[in-house]
């Protein structure tokens, strides 16, 4: 095993006013074992639903994310996290202050793998 230090992280852009900054993943350093994003999403931001073939680790810093999955939907708050399953149904939105959080995903996250509608 090497040491690898990463200087900062990729900007991946997206619609929808969301900024993603990978530190770890097929866009910053290459890896596809696992990535790991800070994201920040304005007030109100939703996505489309999708259903991920990765699992997907959600740390809240700052705000509310909800995920709506076919039990319901989970509000996540500040301090909290979440774990979702490949293959799962969910729609990732935020609460009316918006939210700050890190989402790593085993294996990596990319579009295809995101299976979104």
């Amino acid at each position: 095993m090497v040491v690898r230090k990463i200087e900062g992280a990729t900007r991946v852009p997206v619609p929808g006013g969301k900024l993603i900054d990978e530190h770890v993943g097929r866009v910053n350093s290459g890896d596809e074992a696992i990535s790991i994003a800070h994201m920040t999403a304005p007030p109100g931001w939703e996505e489309p639903p999708q259903t991920p073939s990765f699992t997907e680790y959600t740390v809240v810093l700052r705000g509310t994310v909800l995920v709506e999955h076919d039990g319901g939907t989970t509000r996540v708050e500040a301090g909290q996290s979440l774990v979702t399953s490949p293959g799962e149904r969910v729609r990732y939105s935020t609460g009316p202050e918006g939210a700050e959080y890190v989402a790593v995903c085993l294996p990596a996250f990319s579009p295809e793998s995101a299976g979104r509608d």
